[in-house]
């Protein structure tokens, strides 16, 4: 009788752990519009679903307005991929109010974002070393809408990186000196100007990063500033803020770039400890993102085609990232 009676507990134990894990692990994740967000995001609710029994949103985002989402209405759960070099100041101030939780401080290893040109551009004009050298040289680089003036390729509207350039663009005193800037419209916008510069020979010059397949792919050079950083106070609490916000930028070399997983509280308060030990765990190599990322690119695959095709040809890669049960299961699942 005993024995029954221990064996009913036991499964009345395990269906309620079961009922618990599932009713605690549905979360809502930020999918940005840029390649390596979008995989990132993908990646995770793939694992998550299969690996956790999760149920999993996705939610269409950029950086500014998905982290004041965050910080304001704790939706989505979490952003894999944010920039906080953008946020810093907001983000330690939602961090110290219980809002935001920052789960992984390095989720990309190996990432950059400056200010590029072509090889072909540097080929064509070995002289320009620095940003400094091409800011002083805007007749080679013909804005397509006003010849007469250079153009500068900035960041989409909504992303952090946008609002940066513009202050830096003031900073440099660029416009008088022969600059416009030339808004790209969106992600694919920005690598088609790209394309087309590197395709027909065109010398090209604008704000980029790392991880992104076409920085392999055209060989496409982050230029020295020529300059020293200006310093945290100058970055965070003007250079990334709006223009109006910014009154008095000072000229400056970018800031090093930080990307954090970042999650709200409130999720945080009701997530299983596997999933976040999970995203604690989960670190990319760029040139594994920028592998995966030429290879959605070259097939035209969406971010859940791209994400599976990274769990079928990568499992060294993730296995490192998740427990042995999930590992099993997201194995079973391919």
């Amino acid at each position: 009788m005993s024995r029954v009676v221990s064996m009913i507990t036991f499964l009345v134990s395990l269906l309620f752990s079961q009922i618990t894990y599932a009713k605690d692990c549905s979360i809502k994740i930020a999918d940005m519009n840029w390649g390596s967000a979008t995989l990132m995001a993908n990646v995770d609710k793939i694992i998550l679903e299969r690996g956790y029994d999760c149920d999993v949103d996705l939610v269409v985002g950029d950086t500014v307005p998905t982290f004041t989402s965050m910080m304001n209405k704790s939706t989505p759960d979490m952003a894999p991929e944010m920039w906080a070099s953008t946020v810093t100041t907001l983000l330690k101030k939602a961090e110290r109010e219980g809002k935001l939780t920052t789960v992984n401080k390095n989720p990309i290893d190996g990432l950059s974002e400056g200010w590029y040109v072509t090889p072909g551009t540097l080929k064509r004009h070995p002289e320009l070393k620095t940003v400094m050298d091409v800011i002083a040289n805007p007749q080679l680089f013909p804005h397509p809408e006003d010849p007469s003036k250079g153009a500068f390729v900035n960041c989409p509207i909504g992303w952090g990186c946008q609002k940066s350039n513009l202050n830096l663009f003031r900073a440099f005193d660029m416009e008088s000196k022969g600059w416009k800037i030339l808004d790209p419209g969106s992600s694919a916008g920005l690598d088609g100007t790209i394309a087309k510069a590197s395709l027909r020979g065109q010398n090209w010059f604008g704000f980029y990063w790392t991880p992104q397949p076409l920085v392999a792919k055209y060989n496409m050079q982050e230029l020295d500033w020529g300059i020293k950083y200006a310093g945290d106070d100058n970055w965070n609490n003007c250079i990334v803020k709006s223009v109006e916000e910014c009154t008095d930028p000072k000229p400056s070399a970018w800031t090093k770039p930080v990307v954090n997983t970042i999650i709200t509280n409130k999720y945080k308060d009701i997530a299983q400890h596997d999933t976040i030990n999970y995203l604690e765990n989960r670190i990319w190599d760029t040139s594994v993102i920028n592998n995966v990322l030429d290879y959605m690119e070259s097939n035209k695959l969406e971010g859940g085609d791209a994400a599976n095709y990274f769990l079928v040809e990568y499992p060294d890669v993730w296995k490192q990232w998740v427990s042995e049960r999930a590992q099993q299961k997201i194995k079973d699942s391919l």
